[in-house]
């Protein structure tokens, strides 16, 4: 299993922070934001063997 998405991840696509691992069964992966997770979805969905989805941190308090 892959390490856990931090803040040092990085968009492939756009250098923002990833919240998405997109995992191939060859042992690839491709980081994306919410943004572009979104706008490859469908192209991905039958190619990936494995998704790490923690776009739930965008939507949760951070602690001060």
């Amino acid at each position: 299993m892959s390490q856990p998405l931090t803040a040092h991840d990085r968009c492939d696509r756009c250098g923002a922070r990833a919240y998405i691992r997109a995992c191939f069964s060859q042992g690839r992966e491709l980081l994306f934001c919410a943004h572009h997770a979104r706008r490859y979805q469908a192209a991905l969905e039958h190619q990936i063997s494995e998704l790490h989805d923690v776009t739930q941190r965008l939507f949760t308090a951070s602690p001060t």
